[in-house]
């Protein structure tokens, strides 16, 4: 089921990519494929696949030399999917282009269980990514009931991303038992912060980003667990 998903979705997968790390909490490979493509830190990762014709997306992002207008037009694009905004934003970043900062385009929540990580991305176009603990993944696109529960998880992330900013270094391994990661994606880079669960639904920017994502969450079970 998630081969042909990454099929479907026109992209090669670099094997050896040097753009950013490759983890696999689950152990079923397809499923850490997934769930690294949902960070889009790792650029080469999009490429269109051998043999596949290119999104229009990908021949904006893809093209040489780069379309500036092109790739500025694309970031702004606000029907387009929000990994692909922030993925424009980034190239256009590492042209040396001034971008817009704080434009928030995906939410990532991470929480290690016993079984496994549970992980759950909501993109700016409305679209959500749930990774199961045990490797089953959930995919919504263009459902209109969930766009105002990823709206609600989105305001009550903007208040964090306003107050932190973009880590330098390379994305770090899924949480250790007992904490909860907060990851964003923005349109000046990645933000995320970190702590034991317990601390974090208390606090007072983390605490509602978890109370929206776990509404959302339960959405998502119920609608796609037959």
């Amino acid at each position: 089921m998630l081969k042909k998903l990454i099929a479907a979705l026109g992209i090669g997968i670099a094997s050896n990519s040097m753009a950013a790390p490759h983890f696999a909490p689950y152990t079923v490979e397809s499923s850490n494929i997934i769930y690294n493509l949902l960070f889009c830190d790792d650029f080469a990762a999009f490429k269109p696949a051998d043999g596949k014709q290119l999104a229009l997306w990908q021949q904006t992002l893809f093209s040489e030399p780069a379309n500036i207008s092109s790739l500025e037009a694309l970031s702004s694009d606000q029907s387009a999917e929000g990994r692909v905004r922030y993925l424009a934003f980034s190239k256009l970043r590492t042209l040396n282009k001034k971008v817009q900062s704080k434009k928030l385009l995906g939410v990532i929540i991470e929480v290690p269980l016993s079984g496994g990580l549970d992980t759950l991305a909501a993109y700016s176009e409305g679209g959500v990514r749930y990774i199961n603990h045990t490797g089953k993944l959930a995919v919504i696109e263009g459902v209109s009931d969930f766009q105002p529960l990823v709206q609600k998880l989105f305001e009550a992330s903007i208040p964090v991303v306003n107050q932190i900013g973009p880590w330098d270094k390379s994305r770090l391994s899924p949480p250790k038992q007992g904490n909860v990661r907060l990851t964003f994606l923005v349109s000046d880079g990645l933000y995320f912060g970190e702590g034991p669960m317990n601390v974090m639904q208390n606090e007072a920017m983390a605490g509602p980003v978890i109370q929206q994502a776990a509404v959302l969450l339960q959405a998502v079970v119920k609608a796609t667990v037959k």
